[in-house]
């Protein structure tokens, strides 16, 4: 019953993703009704550098939304500061539909940014707070394939469906994420923050399906309190395989030999700079991100049913948009069940390889012509796939899983505004990029991206499958050696 609870919060908080996914695409299939001169939605039609920002602003609004998140869940906890950073969303989508001003739109389009950005700091991080290690790495992969469900739902409403009832679909479903949200118990983790403890073991029990007294419980109150406790307390070993263990997390905490037993912990930004797991955590996770969304993904999603316009002429760019989310869906499912089953580093490595070398021939056949219109775009749903295995979808299981408590909120957060600014740039850049270079041209600078990935992977990055927290800091620190 409690992997039942697990996975319950797991999809209520992470429904946010669906509406992230379908928020961020929804331009691919509007953008052309609010460009055309003869639209009847604007005052006036949108132009060229409006259009780009239709797309890209809610990477901005992304930035505040990262910001505030950590703040928000701190104070008001993860189910009430939840409700509130769902929000954006329910605003964004009214004012569109309420709307017929160019600027408003963008207003808009803004202010559910922020909710995007507030969810994907937000969904992992309760996540990674309530889930066993048997399946946190199932169910920290959940908001990412939410994600692509929800370019997937948001494709089809735009083939099937007329531009208000896109809307009130999306609206109707930013109703139903707040009541999802109020379904959920609190995480142990703020409760044993706010010094709730009894709350903490009824919230303890209920994911874990046990009773509050039970010795599961109480161990995993006694786990907390260690991890939360302000101070730490070193106790004399005698094995030289505990000895090397506590040199180990004397390093992690930055602690020398000569202090007293006790000593108050340092504040996260001054832990995350000196605990050396912590700041190699921070590197390895902050260039799989980075150059994850240097790979193109995003930015393919955002203008998908123009690039297949132009790279499959003759075939249907709704159909060729729904059948890329569905594959994107597919590639996310599939790093559901394996990341888990054959671990994280594996799957970065052979995705990203397998994405540059994809990138490669589609650019060679887009630049020269020599195969049918339907082999491009075939190649970009291949891409997208195994983008979506490994690449795109493992760096977020790391990011919710590589901190120690103190600075999980600060280091999601310091990341994720980098990774805003990142998709940013690449979507408000990338009509130019194919206007001046060409799409075989960015294609072919998306998979120099994905190479550097993959020298990532095997190089830098720990296997963190079926660890510990504590492990996870052990296993960067040995890498790191």
């Amino acid at each position: 019953m409690g992997k039942i609870h697990q996975v319950h919060t797991a999809i209520s908080c992470s429904l946010s993703s669906i509406l992230t996914g379908s928020l961020y695409v929804w331009p691919s299939y509007t953008m052309g009704l609010y460009t055309a001169n003869d639209t009847k939605l604007l005052v006036t039609p949108m132009a060229d550098t409006e259009s780009s920002l239709l797309g890209s602003l809610p990477s901005l609004g992304a930035m505040l939304g990262t910001a505030l998140v950590g703040i928000v869940i701190s104070n008001l906890g993860r189910q009430k500061g939840g409700m509130l950073l769902a929000l954006p969303f329910v605003l964004s989508w009214l004012i569109i539909d309420m709307s017929s001003s160019t600027l408003m739109i963008l207003i808009a389009r803004f202010i559910g940014g922020i909710g995007c950005g507030a969810v994907l700091v937000y969904a992992p991080m309760f996540i990674s707070e309530v889930a066993e290690e048997s399946i946190r790495g199932t169910l920290a992969s959940v908001p990412m394939a939410c994600y692509c469900m929800g370019l997937q739902l948001s494709y089809i409403l735009g083939w099937c469906l007329s531009y208000r009832y896109v809307l009130w679909v999306n609206l109707a479903l930013s109703i139903l994420n707040l009541a999802m949200l109020m379904t959920i118990t609190e995480s142990p983790v703020f409760l044993m923050r706010q010094n709730r403890e009894e709350d903490a073991k009824l919230a303890i029990a209920h994911y874990r399906g046990e009773s509050p007294g039970s010795k599961v419980v109480l161990e995993e109150v006694s786990r907390l309190k260690q991890l939360l406790t302000p101070a730490v307390e070193l106790q004399p070993l005698n094995t030289e395989e505990t000895t090397k263990a506590d040199e180990a997390e004397k390093e992690k905490l930055n602690i020398e030999d000569d202090i007293p037993n006790v000593q108050t912990k340092p504040s996260a930004i001054k832990m995350l700079y000196r605990s050396p797991s912590s700041r190699r955590g921070f590197i390895v996770v902050g260039l799989l991100l980075s150059v994850q969304v240097m790979m193109g993904l995003v930015a393919v999603q955002v203008y998908a049913k123009q690039i297949f316009t132009q790279a499959a002429p003759s075939l249907s760019s709704h159909l060729c948009s729904v059948i890329f989310a569905l594959v994107v869906l597919l590639g996310s499912l599939f790093s559901l069940v394996a990341t888990d089953k054959f671990g994280r580093k594996i799957l970065i490595i052979i995705s990203s390889s397998s994405v540059a070398l994809c990138l490669c021939v589609m650019g060679a056949f887009l630049q020269t012509g020599v195969v049918p219109a339907w082999v491009p775009a075939l190649l970009i749903l291949v891409y997208c796939f195994f983008f979506m295995f490994g690449a795109g979808s493992v760096p977020y299981v790391l990011l919710s899983e590589c901190f120690v408590p103190d600075v999980q909120s600060l280091a999601s957060t310091l990341l994720m505004e980098w990774v805003w600014l990142l998709n940013f740039f690449i979507v408000a850049i990338f009509p130019f990029l194919i206007k001046y270079f060409g799409i075989h041209g960015s294609f072919y600078v998306f998979a120099i991206f994905a190479t550097i990935n993959s020298l990532v992977g095997i190089f830098l990055l720990p296997e963190t499958k079926g660890l510990t927290n504590d492990q996870i800091q052990e296993a960067l620190l040995r890498r790191k050696k």
